[in-house]
Parts: C-alpha cells; structure tokens; sequence
C-alpha cells in the first residue's frame, strides 16, 4: 500500500496512465486523472495521511435477458464505462467508516453487531448486509475508512446500487481475504444483503455483470455456480453507440412491482411441482395452458411465455455477434424489447395508466428507427418506470439526442462497456 502522497504519484504513472484509458477512454483521460486525484484529496482531508488502496466498481447494462435471472434464465449484459470509485485504508477497529461525495452523512457500521438496525438508512443497511453476506459464505471482515466518488446516477437504470454492492465487497476482499473473493463470490453476497436487509428479490444479473467485465453471456440454470461466457464485441467498432435515455419516470416505490414478475414466474412453476421456470419447458406449459391461465393467472402466463422465449434470444444473439451477424443481432434486440412491453409487460405500472413514460420514449425511439433504417432499442432493466436502451448508429446520436430532448426534455447518455469488472485499482498498476 501507498501513502496518500505516494498515490497521487501512482496515478501519474504510465501504468496508471494506460489502465485509465483502458477503463474509461482516451478522450476521458484528463477527466479520470483529475477525478481520482480528487478522490485522493478528499481521503486525506477527511481521514488524513494513511497507507490506500484504490478501488473502482463498474455500473452494468443489460442487453438481453430482461428479467430472467431470477428464474435461472439467461442474460447478456456488460460492464460500463461509469463507476463507482474509493480511496481506502484498513483500520484496526471493526467499524466501516465513509464518506461519500454529494452527501453531508459520514457512514459508520459496527461489525461487532451485523443484525438489521432499524436505525438504518438504505446505504447502512446495505454495507451492514454485505458484512453479514461475507461472514454467511464463509469470508472474513474488518474495519476500514474510505472515501466514495460515483459517476453512475443514481435511479438511472444502470444499477448504481450494484456497483456499491461490488465495491465493498472489493475492498473486503483486498484487506481480510487477500482478494480472494472472485465475480461469483461477491454477486451472491450483494444478492444476500438486498434479500436480507432490503427485502428486494433481485436476482444475479446487476451484480453479475458489475463484478466479472466486459460483455458476457451468463446462464444460471446452476445458479451455485452460473456459466459466464465473455464476448468480444466493440460495439462503436460495429458503427453503434449504445444510448441509455432517461424516460422522466414516475420515482414511486417499485419494488412491488419488481417483486411482482419473479413472484407470477414462480408461481406458474409451482404449478409443475418445481421452483422456477427454468425447471419447465415452454411444449409442458402449452400442454396445460387452460388450467394454468385459471389458476396463476393470464399475466403470469405471459410472464412465463417471455421467459423462455428471451432465453432463446439470448442464444440468438450470442450466436449473431460471435458470428458477425449485426443486423441480426440487432433484429432481436428489438424482439426483446417488444416482448417485454407486450408479454413481460413492465413497460407500466398498472396501478398508474396514465403514466407511461417509457412506452412513450420507446415510440419516439422506434419512430426514429424507422426513419433512419438502422439501430434497435428495449427497456432497460428492472422497467416499470426509469430508462431505455438504444443501439444507434454512430452519427446518429447527435440528432437523436435533440429529438429526446426537443420530445421528452430528459437526458441521453452514451456509454461504452469496459474490460474490468470490479477491481483493486493498484494491482493493475
């Protein structure tokens, strides 16, 4: 480890220098240079001179596979551009202090005590949830302060709370487990502290794709121990930017209707004496089709309907871009995104009609596809309320962010997937 003075030298380095650009761009260099020394100043402001390490976790987008984790589906989904980062350094004491930017609080979580708190704001019931994940799955934990700096935004569909998740867990791992803890490991700790301590049923995806980097393909039909598959795919390479679009969104609670899709899921399975739809198939749902309509549900049935279709289009579009087959690829991009409006059906809140902001964004972007022949787009993650993907041509985006802008007067952002999952900075360096 390195002094904080010693650090600032480091990120001048050309092996720093070069993991900068690797991470996030030439372009953004002088940017992500400044940003870390930033990043360092605060640490030594606030907890002053001690041996750190640096640490970054990336934001992820899902590409295919919308809402399919949970019931041991298949994903495609990558790390990106935008992260969470953190100056940091091991103490003695078993408290976690930190402070992160844009928020007056200073964080302190007890580890002697790791139970629910009803105390707890999200963030302290998050931290306290991955400590207790880390002593579930067998890993040890300790204290540390830190500095927190994040440039994924928050309710922007690009898991922000993942991010965080896989940060910390990084950090425990490189100070008590000698950086032990791999993708895996660490997606079912962040998935332990949102079942446990945020009683939100997520599955693997967001984790997942914040821990490993790069694109990959995920199959959790074993969900101990889920196939990753990574791709080579530069997508700007291909003539494409990929486009996250901030839809305005209604910011009531989604978590019932979160809940809601792994919940119908489920219950058509347990209809088949199983847990998840991936333990039936589409011909043994087709069979009984009547009786299962009447007793989960015809929305469950649809639910389960788009679940094994997208796992199919998942494969289809591995197999397109391994094979060079772009139109294709982006042929069942727009396929994924028309069965999760029509068959998923998380386009909306039902219990609020009358707001659709997505479906609206999905229009303006489909009518704009139209227009130019080229690109896809689908909602992005979780749905219901929040943000879209597009996949457009290159010198298209400039247009096509005036037409957002000029239609829903909300923001476009442009992000490229990164080679590094969540990592210790200096290791690399």
């Amino acid at each position: 480890m390195l002094t904080t003075e010693q650090t600032l030298a480091m990120i001048k380095t050309e092996k720093a220098q070069a993991l900068l650009v690797n991470m996030y761009g030439q372009e953004h260099l002088a940017q992500q240079t400044s940003r870390y020394e930033s990043l360092i100043h605060a640490y030594q402001k606030h907890f002053g001179d001690n041996e750190i390490l640096l640490f970054s976790a990336p934001g992820r987008c899902e590409i295919g596979g919308n809402h399919t984790d949970h019931n041991y589906g298949k994903v495609l989904a990558g790390s990106i551009n935008l992260d969470t980062i953190a100056a940091a350094a091991k103490v003695e004491e078993p408290v976690i202090t930190f402070i992160s930017e844009g928020y007056a609080d200073t964080y302190e979580i007890d580890l002697t005590d790791l139970s629910p708190q009803p105390g707890d704001d999200g963030t302290r019931s998050l931290v306290r949830g991955i400590a207790a994940g880390c002593k579930e799955f067998g890993y040890e934990i300790g204290g540390f302060t830190a500095y927190v700096s994040s440039s994924v935004f928050s309710a922007s569909g690009l898991s922000s709370s993942a991010s965080f998740e896989m940060l910390i867990c990084t950090i425990l791992s490189s100070f008590y487990n000698h950086g032990s803890l791999d993708a895996v490991a660490m997606s079912k700790i962040g998935q332990y502290a949102e079942h446990q301590y945020w009683n939100k049923p997520s599955g693997l995806l967001d984790q997942m794709a914040c821990a490993y980097g790069g694109l990959i393909a995920i199959d959790f039909n074993d969900p101990i121990h889920p196939e990753i598959r990574p791709l080579e795919c530069d997508f700007q390479s291909n003539g494409y930017s990929l486009v996250i679009v901030n839809t305005g969104g209604n910011h009531a609670d989604l978590t019932e209707d979160y809940a809601s899709v792994p919940h119908e899921m489920h219950a058509v399975a347990k209809l088949f004496g199983v847990q998840v739809c991936r333990q039936i198939s589409k011909e043994q749902l087709y069979a009984s089709m009547s009786a299962v309509r009447e007793q989960a549900g015809d929305r469950a049935v649809l639910r389960a309907l788009h679940f094994f279709e997208e796992n199919e289009r998942v494969d289809g579009q591995v197999k397109a871009l391994e094979e060079g087959q772009f139109d294709e690829f982006l042929s069942l991009v727009n396929e994924s995104g028309n069965s999760s409006w029509k068959w998923l059906q998380n386009c909306y809140r039902s219990q609020d009609v009358k707001e659709q902001d997505i479906p609206i964004a999905l229009a303006i972007t489909e009518s704009y596809i139209k227009m130019i022949g080229q690109g896809a787009c689908r909602v992005h993650g979780g749905g219901f309320a929040g943000v879209i993907l597009a996949i457009l041509p290159n010198d298209k985006v400039s247009n096509y962010k005036e037409q957002v802008e000029a239609t829903l007067g909300t923001s476009v952002l442009v992000i490229q997937v990164r080679e590094h999952g969540a990592i210790e900075f200096n290791r690399f360096v």
